[in-house]
């Protein structure tokens, strides 16, 4: 009598791509990169993804056993076959719903690894007894137990019950104030289809009071598009609508210096600028203050501090310091504004004499700005609001004895049109904004470089409009008198839905 010795059982091998190269499918990755980047094309997965997290592909592994019409289908009727503990509650959930959460996915297959030899038999198994039968027998399945541990405070139990609505129903509807708690909840889940839905609803609802809590959360989630938005926002109503409400506290630090630096960023001009960042400060200060002082106000606090030293000079404006280095007071031409900065003791003393030094020699020479070499970074910046009511609007501006106008035209229903033009002195509309600007120029001919750009919303993005750096000689007639660039208009915008904006950064390079 022979005996037989039993084999040992085969281990199943996988082919993974072209090549014929294989893995064990229960084998953790053993370092074959060539095998591993097959298997990821197999199965459309990113490759650099599955490096960061192994899981990823297993996931995607067993996702590939649910139809994409069984993800989308609502269940109506059967007992649910996975339990979910999270939040102190316990959440009812079904296997083709639940797939669409790379989060509770990974929970899933890992609870099924645990307690199954073979999970991809047990879940074809459990896939099977969801699928109606002929016969009126359903041998229920066994009902799976998931935990999962949040430990972002931004997800609530009713965002958390709103985010898996979603896995059961496409377009649930979402209020502005809920918006962030969802796409707390939606990264927690890894639920991928919900998260940009929230990121795009958030990026069409910033406003003073969500911009703050908005950016953070775009830093926090890694979300570029949201922070970008963020930023470009606050590019366009730093000054004009942030500046007019207490909302301008919230505004983070980093935030803010990145719009300074920006060539985007708009103001009225520089003194608005300096308005609203003296603002900011008095805010973060007297963070018990309710609503927004008046300017007055402002300058009596920074005048509060002993003379011994400037406000930036101690220890609370250290930190600071980077802010008020992104302003450029040369282009505060008025007397009366420098004076007053001089008497609230804000900036170091040298800042105040370089700046002056800078006006009295531009004055000297004629109006020519010689220490100005960079129009992007050192032009004196000048901007209007252009609303859809206006058919025209301009506004005067004064640099060193000179005159110019910046205008807008509306020409149709979504073309509009910019140009700057040299004035007079003696066509000024009030003569009394001659003695208001001080010295007046009577030079017949004005070299300048200058730029005109125009922002508006296009589609739910911001979109700018500009001329190229361009130097003119301007004279007091036409046609020297107008600028240059797009014919004689200066910047021409088409397919403009809603400008409702600004014309922005008219900057002046005088020179001989």
């Amino acid at each position: 009598m022979k005996m037989l010795k039993p084999h040992r059982p085969r281990l199943e091998r996988r082919v993974v791509g072209s090549t014929n190269r294989w893995r064990l499918p229960r084998e953790p990755f053993s370092g074959d990169l060539l095998a591993l980047s097959q298997m990821c094309k197999a199965v459309s997965i990113d490759f650099d993804e599955v490096l960061k997290n192994p899981d990823r592909l297993c996931v995607s592994q067993i996702q590939k056993y649910f139809p994409g019409n069984m993800k989308k289908k609502a269940i109506q009727s059967g007992e649910a076959d996975v339990i979910l503990e999270c939040l102190g509650f316990t959440w009812e959930l079904h296997q083709p719903q639940l797939f669409q959460s790379d989060t509770l996915a990974k929970l899933y297959v890992m609870a099924l690894a645990r307690d199954s030899a073979n999970p991809e038999k047990e879940l074809q198994k459990l896939l099977r007894a969801q699928l109606p039968r002929k016969t009126k027998e359903q041998h229920p399945a066994k009902k799976m137990i998931i935990s999962l541990k949040i430990n972002d405070p931004l997800v609530t139990k009713a965002a958390f019950a709103t985010a898996l609505k979603n896995l059961y129903m496409h377009e649930v509807t979402l209020s502005a104030d809920d918006v962030l708690g969802v796409l707390a909840a939606a990264h927690v889940l890894q639920f991928r289809s919900l998260f940009q839905r929230c990121v795009t609803m958030m990026m069409n609802g910033l406003t003073p009071s969500t911009i703050k809590n908005f950016y953070v959360a775009g830093c926090k989630y890694k979300e570029e598009l949201l922070t970008t938005a963020c930023e470009r926002w606050m590019e366009m109503n730093l000054v004009p609508l942030m500046g007019t409400q207490i909302h301008l506290r919230k505004i983070p630090q980093e935030l803010l210096h990145k719009v300074l630096r920006s060539p985007r960023l708009f103001t009225f001009s520089e003194f608005h600028l300096l308005k609203t960042l003296l603002l900011w400060v008095y805010l973060q200060l007297n963070n018990k203050t309710q609503t927004i002082p008046t300017y007055e106000t402002v300058l009596a606090f920074f005048r509060s501090f002993p003379e011994k030293c400037s406000f930036l000079d101690r220890d609370v404006g250290q930190n600071l310091m980077q802010l008020f280095l992104c302003l450029r007071l040369h282009g505060i031409t008025k007397g009366k504004d420098l004076e007053e900065l001089r008497r609230i003791n804000f900036f170091p003393e040298s800042w105040l004499l370089r700046a002056t030094a800078y006006h009295y020699h531009a004055l000297e020479s004629g109006g020519d700005m010689a220490h100005v070499n960079n129009l992007s970074t050192q032009a004196v910046r000048f901007g209007l609001l252009f609303t859809q009511e206006y058919t025209t609007h301009s506004k005067m501006i004064a640099i060193y004895g000179f005159f110019f106008e910046i205008k807008g035209i509306k020409h149709g229903t979504t073309s509009y049109s910019f140009h700057m033009q040299r004035i007079r002195h003696t066509d000024l509309e009030f003569p009394s904004l001659v003695c208001e600007h001080g010295p007046i120029s009577l030079r017949a001919e004005r070299l300048v470089t200058y730029e005109i750009r125009a922002q508006t919303p296009v589609g739910g993005k911001w979109q700018e409009f500009r001329t190229n750096q361009i130097t003119q000689k301007f004279g007091l007639g036409k046609p020297s008198c107008k600028s240059h660039g797009g014919g004689h208009t200066g910047v021409k915008i088409h397919q403009a839905k809603n400008l409702w904006d600004f014309l922005s950064s008219t900057g002046l390079h005088k020179r001989k």
